[in-house]
C-alpha cells in the first residue's frame, strides 16, 4: 500500500495535495511520428533516392531503376503501474487519494512515452530483415571532453546539410540543463546583436535558435558519471507506435478488506526510422 499515505492525515490540515517535483507532460511526443496500431510490431516503411540520367537518343529503352525500398520495426512493450488506498486512510483524509494518484499515474504514463524515444533514438534499430542496426557513427559529433558550443552546434547542423534534409523540416534539439546553462552563457545565444529578439536574456528562453526547437530534459542517457547524450532530430528520425495509451482501472478488491486498488497500464513501442535525420551530441555535462 501507500506506505507515506498517514501524511495527509487530517491532523497535517492540508486540504490539497501537493505532487512533488517531478516532469508532468511528455516534452518529446510532439515531436516523433507517432502511430496507434494494435499489433505485435509495426513496419516502418522507406524508400530510398533514385537519380536521373541523360537520355541518349530517341526511342531509347525506357529505363528501369530498381527504387530501394527497407523498413524499420518498432515492437511494443507494456509497461504498468499501480497502488492500493485502504478504507480507512480515506476516512481520515480530507483529500481524495484515488484521484491524486491517478493524477501521479498520468504524470509518469508522460514521462516513461519521453523514456522510450530517447532509447530508441540511438538503440539499434530493427529492420524488415531482423537485422539490428547499430546507430551509425557518421551521425555523431563531440567526443563527451566538451559541453555545447556553437562549432559543435555548427558541426551538428552541418550533419542535416550533408544529408540533403529539407531546410525546412522542422527540428529540435534536446539538451540537459547544464547545457542551457552552456548555452546561456555564449555571448550569440543571448545577445540582441545574434537575435533580433533576445528572449533568452530575459526569461532564458532560447527562441527556435538556429532554427530549431530546444528542449531540456533530465532524463537523457548517461553514458557515465558527467557524459550525457544529447539529440537533435526531425518529427521522421522516430517512430513511436502506441497500441494501447494510458489505461487506468480503480476498484475495491474483496480479498483485502476492500481497499482501493488502484492500476494503470500503457502498451508503447519505439524505433529509429531514418538515421540521417538524427544526429547524437556526446557531451561532457558537468
Amino acid at each position: 500500500m501507500a506506505i507515506s499515505i498517514e501524511q495527509a492525515y487530517i491532523d497535517t490540515f492540508e486540504d490539497n495535495v501537493i505532487h512533488l517535483a517531478q516532469q508532468k507532460q511528455s516534452r518529446l511526443i510532439g515531436q516523433v511520428t507517432v502511430k496507434s496500431k494494435q499489433s505485435a510490431a509495426h513496419n516502418w516503411e522507406r524508400i530510398g533516392p533514385t537519380d536521373f540520367s541523360e537520355k541518349a537518343g530517341p526511342r531509347q529503352a525506357t529505363p528501369e531503376n530498381d527504387t530501394p525500398w527497407s523498413r524499420r520495426v518498432s515492437q511494443p512493450k507494456p509497461y504498468d503501474n499501480g497502488d492500493t488506498v485502504e478504507q480507512d486512510d480515506i476516512m481520515q483524509m480530507l483529500v481524495e487519494p484515488k484521484s491524486a494518484i491517478a493524477q501521479n499515474f498520468a504524470m509518469g504514463s508522460n514521462r516513461n512515452k519521453d523514456d522510450v524515444i530517447i532509447a530508441a533514438a540511438t538503440a539499434d534499430a530493427l529492420d524488415g530483415d531482423g537485422n539490428l542496426n547499430a546507430f551509425p557513427a557518421s551521425q555523431e559529433v563531440g567526443d563527451y571532453t566538451t559541453p555545447i558550443s556553437l562549432d559543435l552546434i555548427n558541426e551538428m547542423d552541418m550533419k542535416f546539410y550533408d544529408n540533403d534534409i529539407d531546410p525546412d523540416e522542422p527540428k529540435c534539439v534536446v539538451i540537459s540543463p547544464f547545457q542551457r546553462k552552456t548555452l546561456l552563457g555564449l555571448l550569440e545565444v543571448t545577445s540582441g546583436d545574434f537575435q533580433g529578439d533576445s528572449m533568452a536574456l530575459r526569461n532564458g528562453y532560447l527562441p527556435n535558435f538556429l532554427g530549431y526547437d530546444w528542449i531540456v530534459s533530465t532524463r537523457l542517457l548517461e553514458p557515465v558519471v558527467d557524459q550525457v547524450d544529447c539529440l537533435a532530430f526531425t518529427q521522421k528520425a522516430i517512430g513511436l507506435q502506441i497500441n494501447r495509451d494510458l489505461s487506468t482501472r480503480v476498484a475495491e478488491d474483496p480479498s483485502t478488506s476492500f481497499m482501493w486498488r488502484l492500476y494503470a497500464f500503457q502498451q508503447l513501442g519505439a524505433v529509429r526510422v531514418e538515421d540521417e535525420h538524427i544526429v547524437r551530441l556526446k557531451l561532457a555535462d558537468a
